[in-house]
């Protein structure tokens, strides 16, 4: 659940506020073609395929000994690599590969599994640039008990997995281990440190039961403060828009139909993470906790594997471009 709609304590109900429409570029007439378009597979972004990459030479062999040809001991047939070749070797060997390589990607779990144990933490303002806001929030959770947190670290390691496969280079948030938090200020400080490519907020939503759908959350145009969002409203866009297609063509999960006017996309000027971050951002409420249809896909694992699925998708597509 996107920050600035929930309570301290599970479960949130969900702050009503004029949505902002997104802009005409994302029309919802020309979105939708765009995503029926990328369900087909219309980005081809999977046929790109890993470079190559060419075994090491082998260390020459030692030449014989003068004295009529006697060939030395086996254990001495082979030169032996110095130290600072074998590192060397090491070192590319280990070095990733894949059509993400050399990419950083980063993230971001929403909530804490700890943060109910730490409401006075959580519950400190911070200055998100526009305003100041709780450091952070508990999540939501389905009516039998599965909390946001759980779901975004779960959905999380899928996605890391998944991109490091392709030889991204990948980083949390959080990974429940520190005791509450990070606040949202810091959430978004880490992405900027990594001079992160693309920066993806896990959520699942918290709203009324018959609120059904995913919708990705994109930054609004915001200059205030610590906030300046102008160099990043664009190419965000760009990564939500591929997150959303691919979401769709992986999950089956249908647009929000309560939020973003039927597009899966929203506009938000009043997020933290968003506001403060200097590095291509979104969150994405993968579907509605509270609902009942909702909740029965949020709570299967192999749902959850294709919900990492269609994000890793989008963010492979936005990186390769």
């Amino acid at each position: 659940m996107s920050y600035d709609s929930e309570s301290p304590t599970p479960p949130r109900r969900r702050l009503r506020g004029n949505l902002v429409i997104v802009t005409a570029a994302l029309a919802p007439a020309a979105l939708a073609g765009w995503l029926v378009w990328q369900a087909m597979g219309g980005s081809g972004g999977h046929d790109d395929k890993p470079p190559k990459v060419l075994p090491l030479p082998s260390a020459p062999a030692a030449r014989p000994s003068g004295n009529g040809g006697a060939r030395p001991p086996a254990a001495t047939a082979t030169a032996t690599p110095s130290p600072s070749a074998s590192a060397s070797a090491a070192t590319q060997s280990a070095r990733p590969t894949g059509p993400l390589a050399g990419r950083v990607v980063v993230i971001d779990p929403g909530h804490n599994p700890s943060n109910f144990q730490h409401t006075a933490e959580i519950n400190r303002q911070v200055d998100i640039g526009t305003n100041k806001k709780e450091c952070d929030t508990t999540g939501t959770d389905t009516g039998d008990g599965y909390t946001e947190a759980a779901f975004t670290l779960d959905v999380s390691h899928r996605l890391r997995a998944l991109l490091e496969k392709q030889g991204a280079t990948v980083t949390y948030t959080q990974d429940a281990d520190r005791p509450f938090g990070p606040c949202v200020d810091e959430r978004a400080a880490i992405g900027n440190r990594a001079r992160a490519d693309a920066v993806v907020s896990v959520h699942a939503d918290g709203s009324a039961q018959g609120n059904h759908g995913f919708h990705v959350i994109l930054p609004a145009l915001v200059n205030a403060g610590k906030a300046n969002t102008a160099p990043i409203v664009g190419p965000s866009r760009e990564l939500g828009v591929r997150i959303a297609g691919k979401f769709v063509h992986a999950t089956g999960m249908p647009p929000s139909n309560y939020v973003g006017d039927g597009t899966g996309l929203d506009l938000r000027k009043d997020l933290g993470g968003l506001n403060l971050s200097t590095v291509p951002k979104v969150f994405i409420e993968c579907g509605n906790m509270r609902d009942s249809g909702d909740a029965a896909l949020l709570t299967s694992a192999d749902w959850r594997q294709r919900a990492a699925q269609g994000i890793a998708d989008g963010i492979g597509d936005f990186l390769r471009k």
